[in-house]
């Protein structure tokens, strides 16, 4: 088996943007008026990752504790941030319970895999961040989800939890049934991905690791166990984002504030 993973060079590297011509193609075709974010998202990905690129360079060169958890509290902070970015309608105590929520779930279960999965230290930058991403960004993936599709059936619904609470029923029981469907609906493609694995679709971290020139078994078992940390996490986290936060959405005198 090959002991190491073939260096790309800059200039096969630079024939993949070749496939955004496909993309960009499919756009115009069907008149899909996105073309400049695409090539702008493009443009601020690869940016991104060479400067992330960078810092985990120097990192993983100069491991120290203090920049470990540095990296991991940025990775936390802009988690956050994208999960609240969209989501104006969210109440200030319902943006601290998803905030709480997506950081104590990530590092919660991050902790548990690295400590007594993997059994390194929170600290060793190898495993701590590449796996805390993983984790926190299947977190905020799910989160994210929920609370559009919380807000939406609000919305589409507003007339029958009005009539509920008319009638002299709880607010917390009438939008109990949306706030269930919303947290199925966020985490239902965490479990369908996992039905695909192994079949139709090799997961990333178990491809890199491939390439790296780690044993398959070995790529194998890190796999199932991140999956299942992912699992976790994002049921974990949409779960106590909503079910605790869709209470702060109605007053004293029940009647809903959104």
């Amino acid at each position: 088996m090959n002991d190491g993973i073939i260096q790309l060079s800059l200039g096969r590297f630079a024939l993949i943007y070749l496939l955004l011509l496909a993309v960009l193609y499919v756009m115009k075709k069907c008149h899909i008026n996105q073309s400049k974010l695409v090539i702008v998202a493009s443009l601020r990905m690869t940016l991104q990752l060479f400067m992330t690129g960078l810092v985990l360079t120097y990192i993983f060169e100069n491991p120290h504790p203090l920049f470990t958890l540095l990296y991991l509290g940025a990775m936390t902070v802009f988690s956050i941030r994208i999960a609240l970015g969209k989501q104006k309608w969210l109440n200030p105590k319902f943006r601290r319970i998803v905030s709480i929520s997506l950081a104590l779930a990530g590092w919660a279960v991050m902790t548990f895999y690295l400590i007594f999965v993997v059994g390194v230290s929170i600290f060793n930058p190898q495993y701590a961040i590449p796996i805390t991403g993983m984790i926190m960004g299947n977190a905020v993936s799910g989160v994210t989800v929920g609370l559009k599709t919380l807000n939406d059936n609000i919305k589409s619904e507003r007339q029958r939890i009005d009539t509920l609470i008319n009638m002299g029923v709880h607010p917390a029981k009438a939008m109990l049934p949306i706030v269930n469907k919303s947290i199925e609906t966020a985490t239902l493609p965490t479990v369908v991905s996992m039905l695909s694995m192994g079949i139709i679709s090799l997961p990333g971290m178990m491809t890199g690791q491939i390439l790296s020139g780690t044993l398959p078994l070995t790529a194998i078992l890190y796999q199932i166990s991140i999956i299942i940390a992912i699992t976790a996490v994002t049921f974990i986290a949409v779960f106590a984002s909503l079910y605790l936060g869709y209470r702060t959405l109605y007053n004293e005198r029940q009647q809903l504030t959104i």
